[in-house]
């Protein structure tokens, strides 16, 4: 995605966290922190952006964001579940009100036949509640599928908020 469309995505996403009132937490594992890098680069981030957590090793996972070892050792770190748990790790460990997780397999190592390099999981929860939890396959060099998951995970929270009836 080029810098000028990332842009006019955070943008779009910013105006509607500050629309509804709502700060959100990233937990980032394959993204490095790509995700929270490309809100904070907007002016007046602060007023939507509270935290992101870069997870990357599995000891992370379970130290900042309380994932259960269990989770990782049965599921593997690249799982719906182990998402699903980072999202509400960054949730209780932070004052968000809405919360992404993206773990994955960037490449160009580290894929294996079941999960192949490029496959990535997004979780989003919202006020407690596990909203939304994905796993998708993208195509590409190490920065084509980070790029592509950072692209994936704004659009997912924005396609959420644009759901949400007006309260």
């Amino acid at each position: 995605m080029g810098s000028f469309a990332l842009q006019d995505l955070v943008k779009k996403l910013s105006a509607e966290l500050k629309r509804r009132g709502l700060m959100l937490a990233t937990a980032e594992s394959c993204t490095g922190g790509l995700v929270a890098s490309a809100i904070t680069r907007m002016k007046g981030s602060s007023a939507v952006f509270e935290r992101g957590f870069v997870t990357y090793s599995n000891e992370a996972k379970i130290e900042e964001l309380s994932v259960d070892p269990k989770t990782i050792q049965t599921h593997g770190a690249v799982s719906l579940e182990t998402a699903g748990e980072m999202a509400f790790g960054a949730l209780s460990h932070s004052h968000a009100d809405i919360t992404v997780s993206i773990t994955g397999i960037a490449g160009p190592s580290g894929g294996s036949e079941e999960k192949p390099t490029g496959t990535v999981c997004f979780a989003l929860a919202h006020n407690d509640d596990l909203v939304e939890a994905q796993m998708t396959h993208f195509q590409g060099s190490r920065t084509e599928i980070q790029d592509q998951a950072v692209d994936f995970s704004l659009t997912l929270i924005l396609n959420y908020l644009s759901e949400l009836s007006d309260e």
